[in-house]
């Protein structure tokens, strides 16, 4: 009889959300993610979303060291104070903060913008279809739809092909040590060029999985987007 302790553990999924930016582009009085959008603030939509995934088995939120915002008035999340300057120094923080809680390396991770909003069960539900038993992983996306230019001197200089451009979104699902050990390999640059997870993860060789995702699915990000976001909940319900 097989010892219990050579029996692999099936892997687990969890959410990270980085919540430490300023929201500067936003035009906001603090960090767009606490703004309030369809009478809640932003990030517990956000949250709402992964919280109807069985399969996410805990969403950490990853906030700024000095953020009280969520500590004080929603004890009840998950919380890791340990953002940093930029968007990877966070999420490789809150990898190191799974791991504490007990993650494995080879449990999925689903990284999620946390001003993105407007995602859906759905959509992160087909993201762990597509990606469960993909040996690399990958993230939501979409197909440009529009004639993409490029800029000189505020002309147009060419008008690029579009038939293999995506626009990248989150989540971006992969295995928590595969995107840990592709994000410390760039720790010391500053992690410099690291746009997303998929950068970080093609910088070390990896080809991430593209899953078609939702134009709805955007980042709010300037201040006209807060109102359509409004409009997408409103209709929801």
């Amino acid at each position: 009889m097989n010892d219990s302790s050579d029996i692999p553990v099936p892997a687990r999924c969890h959410a990270l959300l980085p919540c430490a930016g300023t929201g500067s582009r936003a035009g906001t009085a603090g960090p767009k993610q606490y703004q309030t959008v369809a009478g809640l603030p932003m990030v517990l939509h956000t949250l709402a979303a992964f919280n109807e995934v069985p399969r996410i088995a805990q969403t950490l939120l990853v906030v700024a060291p000095e953020d009280r915002f969520l500590t004080v008035d929603y004890p009840e999340l998950l919380l890791a104070q340990c953002g940093g300057a930029t968007r990877a120094h966070s999420v490789f923080n809150g990898l190191e903060a799974l791991k504490a809680r007990g993650a494995a390396d080879s449990d999925w991770v689903l990284v999620h913008d946390a001003a993105r909003c407007l995602v859906t069960p759905a959509q992160i539900g087909a993201l762990i279809d597509a990606c469960w038993n993909d040996p690399v992983g990958g993230l939501l996306a979409l197909k440009l739809p529009d004639t993409l230019k490029t800029e000189r001197d505020g002309r147009v200089s060419a008008t690029v092909d579009r038939s293999d451009k995506w626009l990248a979104q989150t989540p971006q699902m992969f295995r928590l040590g595969l995107l840990r050990s592709a994000l410390a390999a760039q720790q010391a640059s500053g992690f410099a060029g690291v746009t997303d997870e998929a950068s970080a993860m093609e910088m070390a060789g990896h080809r991430p999985l593209l899953v078609p995702g939702s134009a709805q699915n955007f980042k709010v990000t300037y201040p006209e987007d807060f109102a359509l976001a409004e409009a997408i909940l409103a209709s929801r319900t």
